[in-house]
């Protein structure tokens, strides 16, 4: 599904650094791993670039034979909003939305009709085990619920790509421990593919396999 070719990736200006040197790697459809590495490292800037969110300085994204790399602004954000999903350390849900308006959103993006989205929705927020919570509104939650929140949205438009960067940075290690076996269980449920970012050993440890990213490059652990 996606194959990662020798991609690198420097920032100029006065403290200019080559942050991603050769990186090559494959993800396969039901694949779960995870990337580690210290802060500052380029976990995150490799993310956005295999999301097509910031664009390498050479390499290749082939997600289905495609280069991502190759396609405009327009093209990868429709890429994006209807094969990937995205779920981030602070959670980005909407305040003024209800739990259930904010898990939809993707699908109203996708122009999906209201009655086929109720459905998911409410599938979506049992899975999370928020089913009761669907017309609470964000500040009524915990952090824990948030980030459930969070992967609701993230998977509701069945995405073939999940990206998760330190979803569990904001939590408290119990809540931190049942969104990460969540997040795991809903990603291999959906049958989707998925790349967790994390400094977690612990985190590492519930994916299918582990990188780690230093300054010699990507490594299996």
């Amino acid at each position: 599904m996606l194959a990662i070719k020798s991609l690198s990736k420097s920032f100029s200006g006065p403290r200019a650094k080559t942050v991603l040197r050769d990186i090559s790697f494959d993800l396969a459809a039901g694949d779960y791993v995870a990337v580690m590495g210290e802060s500052g490292i380029g976990k995150s800037t490799l993310l956005n670039l295999v999301a097509g969110l910031d664009r390498p300085d050479s390499g290749q994204v082939l997600f289905d034979g495609t280069d991502l790399c190759t396609l405009g602004d327009d093209a990868l954000t429709l890429v994006r909003r209807k094969h990937m999903g995205f779920v981030f350390q602070a959670f980005h849900i909407l305040p003024y939305l209800t739990v259930a308006q904010n898990v939809a959103l993707p699908l109203a993006l996708n122009g999906i009709g209201k009655k086929p989205m109720r459905a998911r929705v409410g599938a979506l927020l049992d899975s999370v085990k928020l089913g009761e919570r669907g017309e609470s509104m964000p500040h009524e939650l915990s952090g824990g619920e948030m980030q459930r929140v969070a992967i609701a949205r993230a998977l509701v438009h069945k995405p073939r790509l999940v990206f998760a960067d330190e979803p569990t940075g904001n939590l408290d290690p119990e809540s931190a421990s049942d969104v990460l076996a969540l997040l795991r269980e809903c990603v291999k449920g959906e049958g989707a593919a998925g790349i967790l970012v994390t400094h977690s050993s612990a985190a590492a440890r519930t994916t299918d396999r582990i990188y780690v990213l230093g300054q010699d490059g990507l490594r299996p652990a």
